[in-house]
């Protein structure tokens, strides 16, 4: 697994984010089942940077907390064989399956670790689970599918040993 990491925010973490990343991301590949090596992008952001990115990509201009882009238009989640069928989502070199983009709001993720009274590490794991899902083609728009991401969320960090 190949993971691409871009730091645009300034202040340094107390934590080996990179680390927990990689940890996060193989998990949630493993609990899905992904037949493929993969690679994957990673911008830890400030505000004003989300928020146009939100503005720009979602036309809604407000900070949020992590943001997704898959690469895949999955027909089922984790049904790995669309890739099969558009070899574009290939790496030419590599050859891993590029999934997609995640963007973490550092400010937002510290914020909401606070607010709900965990720690940084387990705000910033569950953002990385929570963005390999959509990455794998789930989504929470509908009560059923927001119940099945968060228990998926849950048992990936379990597996992991973070827990609330």
């Amino acid at each position: 697994m190949t993971l691409n990491l871009e730091m645009e925010y300034e202040e340094n973490l107390d934590f080996d984010y990179e680390e927990l990343a990689k940890k996060v991301i193989e998990a949630a590949l493993d609990y899905e089942g992904c037949p493929y090596e993969t690679e994957i992008n990673l911008v830890l952001t400030g505000n004003e940077e989300i928020q146009q990115t939100n503005r720009e990509f979602r036309n809604i201009d407000r900070v949020t907390d992590v943001l997704s882009f898959p690469m895949l238009d999955f027909t089922a989640p984790a049904d790995f064989s669309v890739a099969e069928e558009d070899d574009t989502c290939f790496h030419p070199e590599s050859g891993e399956l590029i999934l997609g983009d995640i963007m973490i709001c550092i400010p937002r993720m510290q914020e909401q670790a606070e607010s709900y009274g965990h720690g940084q590490i387990r705000e910033f794991a569950f953002l990385i689970a929570h963005s390999m899902l959509h990455l794998m083609g789930y989504d929470h728009m509908e009560p059923e599918e927001a119940k099945e991401m968060e228990r998926k969320q849950e048992e990936i960090l379990a597996s992991l040993g973070i827990t609330r």
